[in-house]
């Protein structure tokens, strides 16, 4: 039976996965990524070749566990962290380490330097290592690129070109998800096992991706992303921008998201908590739900007896004096109430942004679907349910940005003529979870939660100009 292998090449790790033509995945391997480095403030890379490195022992380790025969891969689909910058010497190598999403230079223009002979996404210098071509996928393209959003290709306005500080020269070629980006060559395949010649074929940006792999595919559903960055997703029509939501490019060609407002950190935060709180418990994956700790936070009535989170561990741009925290000790609370009090404000932060975009849109969602390392808790899906009063559903595969590479894959490398075809075959939703016994009482923690979000915003800014 022929396969395809998915590249998921997020924030915290690389997960690559050897997957069938119905969805099933054959092998699989994760491999984390270094933390982030910060060499001074505002900037923040990937340190050495981490990506890469990552990718590349993910992929033998997925090889070495595939029992088929490697000849029955016929096509790799590349998915990497979006909104990051890779600066290019001439011959492909990293000019210095990869900007992160995170690092403040992604979101202003690029400075021309000697040195740097390329620009382009972390899927664009990936996919060169992995090929030897300067090809991308459009799809990647969103923050500061001169990239025309009706056509999916470089825009042909100086005044573009001139915002981004990008000469075209410096620019690769586009191409759309599915399509082929280049064959694998020698080198790359001595370095991860991949065979030799197969045909690696785009995909979109990772939260795209991760849409299609959960089978998102009209304004039907809400699709709920618990990643580092949490973030809410629902096709749209046509590029576009509100005060609540934005339109980015969808994984399957000529399609649309509309994105609401994030959250910055946001299993991160989940991830940081559990460390701080149990370090030892077992890590099977960056945002696993420690077991006792979630046992915990279930015997905890909803409101966490006064204690709430608020999530900016990570300040928006826009505000960079915000800053996290927890309120409402009276000394009686224990680990399970800050553990639930983070997955409550969770719930209630992003209920708000998405109905923010929703209202703004003029379109409800009947449905939620929910993937990424939140997806895994029971606990955090059933208080989404009751904070939204929806039913919620979750992706098959905790992977689902991985089956998403995988359809854009079996797409390109023929075995599926038709998205929608390859989306049934591979992808989908379990059984709803609908709104329980809470869902009252959520209902009216929402405006005290959203006050003290308020309160909290404020007093950071005090904090800020009242420090000496």
């Amino acid at each position: 039976m022929p396969v395809v292998v998915a590249i998921d090449n997020g924030s915290q790790s690389t997960k690559v996965l050897v997957v069938d033509e119905t969805g099933r995945v054959r092998a699989q391997a994760r491999v984390g990524l270094r933390p982030y480095a910060t060499p001074t403030p505002g900037r923040s890379v990937h340190p050495d070749d981490d990506v890469w490195d990552s990718i590349v022992r993910a992929c033998r380790v997925a090889m070495e566990r595939f029992d088929g025969d490697p000849g029955e891969i016929v096509g790799v689909g590349l998915c990497t962290i979006r909104f990051c910058r890779a600066l290019l010497r001439a011959d492909g190598t990293l000019a210095e380490p990869l900007l992160s999403w995170m690092d403040e230079r992604v979101a202003r223009p690029h400075v021309p330097r000697p040195d740097v002979a390329h620009v382009v996404t972390s899927s664009g210098y990936i996919a060169h290592r992995l090929t030897g071509e300067f090809r991308d996928a459009a799809g990647n393209y969103q923050g500061l690129w001169p990239i025309d959003q009706r056509t999916w290709r470089w825009s042909s306005s100086p005044d573009a070109t001139g915002a981004a500080g990008m000469d075209r020269a410096l620019l690769s070629e586009l191409v759309d998800p599915g399509a082929e980006l280049g064959r694998v060559t020698a080198a790359a395949a001595a370095l991860t096992g991949l065979p030799e010649g197969v045909p690696v074929f785009a995909t979109s940006n990772d939260k795209a991706v991760e849409a299609l792999g959960a089978g998102l595919a009209s304004g039907g559903d809400v699709l709920l992303s618990f990643g580092t960055y949490i973030a809410a997703m629902t096709v749209a029509d046509a590029p576009g921008a509100g005060a609540a939501y934005w339109v980015n490019f969808g994984a399957r060609p000529g399609q649309y998201l509309a994105e609401s407002t994030g959250v910055r950190r946001g299993m991160w935060t989940v991830s940081w908590l559990r460390d701080l709180l149990h370090p030892d418990a077992p890590e099977d994956d960056l945002y696993a739900f420690d077991r006792s700790l979630g046992a915990e936070a279930e015997a905890v009535a909803p409101g966490c007896d006064g204690v709430a989170a608020v999530l900016d561990w990570l300040a928006p741009g826009d505000e960079p004096h915000r800053r996290g925290a927890f309120v409402g000790f009276s000394g009686a609370q224990g680990r399970g109430h800050l553990y639930r009090a983070v997955l409550e404000a969770i719930a209630f932060t992003m209920a708000d942004h998405i109905e923010d975009m929703e209202r703004e849109r003029g379109a409800v969602a009947a449905g939620v679907i929910v993937t990424g390392g939140g997806a895994q808790s029971p606990l955090l899906v059933q208080i989404v349910a009751d904070v939204l009063g929806r039913p919620v559903r979750r992706a098959l595969v905790d992977d689902a940005a991985g089956i998403g590479a995988a359809i854009c894959a079996a797409v390109g490398a023929g075995l599926y003529t038709d998205w929608d075809a390859a989306v049934a075959a591979m992808a989908g939703t379990g059984t709803p979870v609908l709104p329980g016994e809470h869902a009252d009482v959520y209902r009216a923690l929402r405006p005290w939660h959203r006050g003290i979000r308020s309160r909290v915003a404020d007093l950071s800014d005090w904090l800020v100009s009242a420090r000496p």
